[in-house]
């Protein structure tokens, strides 16, 4: 009988992100803190992704993406059971009160404006993986 703990695997994040520089800023924080990242560069590939792999424990998304907007991938994950209840932290340039106030309401958990603090993105992080899990 062994007396070493479980191994846990890490908490895995979608990074919906089409600017390299943010995605690669993204993911480096996220990776540091202990998280599994996937990056998507765009919405099309946002909602293929939403189609064919397993939910992940957060997704973070900007609005202003091509193809398809952030918001569409919003509501899409919304819609399918299976991703319907990931936090979804909404990450963004955008800085009018009613981009945040239609992202929550069309279901983010979050919203946090570019350029953020690294603290304390990774601790909204936290926290909504936190929540998602005690509400489960």
């Amino acid at each position: 009988m062994s007396d070493e703990a479980p191994e846990t695997k890490p908490e895995r994040v979608l990074i919906v992100e089409d600017n390299e520089h943010a995605a690669y800023l993204l993911r480096t924080l996220l990776e540091r803190a202990g998280y599994s990242v996937v990056v998507s560069p765009d919405g099309r590939d946002a909602l293929e992704k939403l189609a064919s792999m397993e939910p992940v424990d957060l997704v973070m998304l900007d609005l202003m993406l091509p193809y398809v907007s952030g918001y569409q991938v919003l509501i899409e994950a919304r819609q399918n059971p299976k991703w319907q209840r990931v936090p979804i932290i909404v990450v963004t340039a955008r800085t009018l009160e009613m981009d945040a106030v239609r992202a929550l309401e069309t279901g983010a958990n979050d919203f946090v404006r570019k350029p953020f603090s690294p603290e304390e993105l990774i601790a909204r992080v936290r926290r909504a993986i936190e929540l998602q899990r005690s509400a489960a």
